[in-house]
């Protein structure tokens, strides 16, 4: 399918590519796998308490160097180049298990059944109504106490034209957290010939039930242990976010991000307004919010973000086929927890852009449904693209 002219330019002014780049950069044709790359390596990471052994995979290819857990899925560390060609990890995380195992946070892993919040963890579909696991004060987050994050997934390697990667499967049964309907996963990472890293989501079931599914990976371009990423340069394209109300689930207003501290359309310092007395600001600690993308959904990746840090000029460029996008500043990070850097993480540390359908979209019809049925597949794709200068 040829991207339209009024995409491509829009794709240019959102990301900052060229005109030329922003039509072949996302392009889902398999294109960007010229040669085939390093085949996955498998090792031991650890062992659950059950006696449940947990592998690290590394991909490496395009010069982009990516090591996923078996473990909820998880991206353990993603490492690019600097403009000098130096390397560093830029995904927050842990060098051994027992510390996912304790934490919190959500660390680089795959999330469902449903990301993001859905109020007092309940929702109707087809008059039935559903009481799901509550993790989050009184709301289910992420898809409650035991997501998809905490889960053992299936994985099987490739290194083929397209690339390199895995295909990572779990079955989520009936019932599994409150959720109706046995759900089969299928999430593919590749890392291109180019370097890209693409997420390619898919899931089928045999009960009607919601879904929304992502990945938490905490990115920081000037290296993890490195300090805050308030210096960071963030663009989005979207002219509207969802507020929230104070247990961070949507009111189902989209508020214009004009004249606001969420305005990020023409790029501006992720500190830039971040203490701003702004009640949304306030009530987040920071930016823990929902923007509605411009682009709204799309058959294939568009491009919507552009992440920047000055200083190692390392910059990442995101597209999506998903209407949203949670940008987290990492405002809950308070020093109890460190990385391989052997330095704790604190408040901004690291900075969250999940791709995603809105918070409580079981509850808000407004909202682009979440609804899966059965004979349907739920499909999303994220693309991460990576340069230095």
């Amino acid at each position: 399918m040829e991207t339209s002219r009024r995409t491509v330019l829009a794709a240019a002014a959102a990301t900052g590519l060229t005109v030329a780049a922003a039509s072949t950069a996302y392009a889902a044709d398999g294109a960007d796998g010229a040669r085939q790359g390093r085949k996955p390596v498998k090792e031991l990471f650890g062992t659950l308490p059950d006696g449940t052994k947990v592998h690290r995979w590394t991909l490496e290819n395009g010069g982009t160097r990516l090591k996923v857990l078996s473990y909820g899925g998880i991206v353990q560390s993603l490492e690019i180049p600097d403009r000098r060609g130096r390397y560093a990890n830029v995904s927050l995380g842990f060098d051994n298990l027992d510390d996912y195992l304790g934490a919190t946070a959500f660390f680089g892993a795959l999330i469902g059944r449903y990301g993001n919040r859905i109020a007092g963890g309940r929702f109707t579909l087809d008059g039935t109504s559903y009481q799901l696991s509550v993790n989050d004060g009184g709301n289910s987050l992420h898809g409650g106490a035991q997501g998809f994050d905490k889960r053992v997934w299936d994985v099987e390697p490739f290194a083929d034209t397209t690339g390199v990667g895995l295909v990572l499967r779990y079955v989520s049964v009936d019932g599994e957290m409150g959720y109706p309907g046995t759900l089969r996963v299928k999430v593919t990472y590749t890392l291109t010939g180019r370097g890209d890293w693409r997420i390619d989501y898919a899931a089928t079931t045999d009960r009607a039930t919601v879904v929304n599914l992502t990945n938490h990976a905490y990115y920081n371009l000037a290296g993890e242990g490195s300090g805050d990423v308030l210096g960071h340069e963030l663009r989005l394209a979207a002219s509207r976010y969802t507020p929230t109300d104070a247990t961070l689930i949507p009111t189902g207003e989209r508020a214009k991000v004009a004249g606001t501290p969420f305005d990020f359309r023409h790029g501006k310092l992720i500190g830039e307004d971040i203490r701003t007395a702004h009640p949304q600001l306030v009530l987040a600690k920071g930016y823990d919010h929902n923007w509605v993308l411009d682009k709204g959904i799309t058959e294939r990746p568009e491009p919507f973000a552009t992440l920047r840090d000055p200083g190692s000029g390392r910059t990442m460029r995101i597209a999506t086929t998903e209407p949203g996008v949670q940008f987290y500043s990492g405002n809950f990070l308070d020093g109890t927890l460190a990385g391989p850097s052997r330095r704790t993480y604190r408040q901004g540390d690291g900075l969250c852009l999940e791709t995603q359908h809105f918070p409580d979209s079981p509850n808000q019809p407004s909202f682009p449904s979440t609804v899966l049925r059965p004979g349907a597949t739920y499909r999303s794709a994220t693309v991460h693209s990576f340069s230095a200068r």
